[in-house]
């Protein structure tokens, strides 16, 4: 169990601050705002790379990928420091946290300098191509091809809710390479340019409004794909799908600490002597007591999924009811119901109604609820399949 930082965790914390002090932008240069989450507008992608050179960026990492090697409890301390400013770490969370780091857990060399360094350094943007119409949570029943010809990929099929697919400039896409494997065999990861002959993307809005772009439909018709650009062994995709999700779930349960934390804050003038309340109170203290157990060396990647499950259904927990507490004044769209900061990302300080909407996506993205129960029965439980 966490309590307080030791002393070199303090002076990790300490010299990050005076970082941001003396190198956050200022309100002034960031009135261009994201549109999506593989839109990153000129400020952020020079802010990214202020993080990236100075190795603040991603500090678990070595010097060459943007970080210092820090420990995962500095790691945390990092973090911390960033929600407690309402800083979002990137305007491309996908990119950063998901395809750049899969890429240096399974990229050649190669693919390391073209692919991945550019990402971290917000050079490119990058999204996640996994999900299919038939294929959501059940990722490894996939249907999009991709026929090797030599040196060349040709790839035919569709995704769907591909986050930012139409800012980014690569995907990291998961196809069918051996349609004669058995299901969760076969699978291959390629990066996609977006701008290769045959990619098209069709954004659509989203619950929260029609202008809400960020979801995607993506066609690929007969798509011409080097082999250089194949992440990891061929027909082994479904050990870098696991990865990538490995990947986002790690500190995953800390970014629903810090939406609890913000509902704390943000609903508090409704909140008060209310027992949704006091509840949301001890979900946030529970949610930061089991993640600080993965800090220690006995730590079990399954309590991942436990952490994911409570965490996300917590803020749609207390989202809902904030939102009800609100009644009527909780509807008008757009509106603001926390602070604002030139740094953060504003669909976290939204109405009411949007906050409420918005909160079903972290009970699906990374794996939904279902399966996360599924994993903590099974692997920490030891109920049968």
């Amino acid at each position: 169990m966490r309590l307080a930082d030791d002393p070199e965790v303090a002076e990790f914390r300490a010299e990050f601050s005076a970082f941001l002090d003396a190198d956050l932008p200022a309100e002034g240069e960031a009135r261009d705002r994201s549109r999506s989450s593989a839109h990153v507008p000129d400020w952020a992608r020079r802010w990214q790379r202020t993080l990236f050179d100075a190795g603040w960026l991603l500090p678990g990492q070595p010097p060459e990928f943007g970080g210092r090697g820090a420990t995962l409890p500095q790691q945390l301390a990092h973090l911390e420091e960033l929600a407690r400013r309402r800083i979002y770490h990137s305007f491309n969370p996908q990119g950063l946290g998901i395809i750049a780091a899969s890429l240096i857990t399974f990229g050649t060399e190669e693919q390391k300098r073209r692919w991945a360094v550019p990402i971290l350094r917000a050079e490119i943007t990058a999204a996640l191509g996994m999900s299919e119409p038939e294929a959501g949570s059940d990722l490894a029943s996939l249907r999009t091809r991709a026929v090797l010809d030599g040196d060349t990929f040709t790839v035919n099929g569709q995704k769907i809710w591909t986050s930012g697919a139409h800012d980014a400039d690569v995907l990291l896409a998961f196809v069918r390479t051996d349609p004669e494997a058995p299901k969760h065999k076969g699978i291959s990861a390629l990066l996609i340019p977006t701008a290769t002959e045959g990619v098209v993307r069709r954004p659509f809005g989203s619950v929260a409004a029609a202008d809400d772009l960020d979801f995607n439909e993506v066609f690929f018709t007969d798509v011409r794909v080097a082999r250089e650009n194949l992440v990891g062994p061929l027909n082994e995709g479904w050990r870098v799908a696991n990865g990538s999700l490995g990947h986002e779930r790690t500190l995953l349960w800390l970014s629903f600490a810090e939406r609890l934390e913000d509902l704390v804050q943000d609903a508090a003038d409704v909140g008060a002597g209310q027992e949704w309340y006091a509840t949301l109170l001890m979900d946030l203290q529970a949610l930061r007591l089991l993640g600080y157990r993965q800090l220690g060396p006995d730590r079990d990647p399954a309590e991942l999924s436990m952490l994911k499950l409570l965490g996300s259904e917590a803020v749609q927990s207390a989202s809902l009811h904030a939102l009800e507490a609100h009644g009527a004044d909780g509807l008008p769209h757009p509106a603001r119901t926390g602070p604002y900061h030139h740094m953060n990302n504003e669909a976290f300080i939204s109405s009411w109604f949007e906050r409420y909407a918005r909160s079903f996506a972290g009970t699906i993205a990374g794996g939904t609820s279902e399966i996360q129960r599924n994993i903590v029965a099974e692997r920490i439980l030891g109920l049968p399949r």
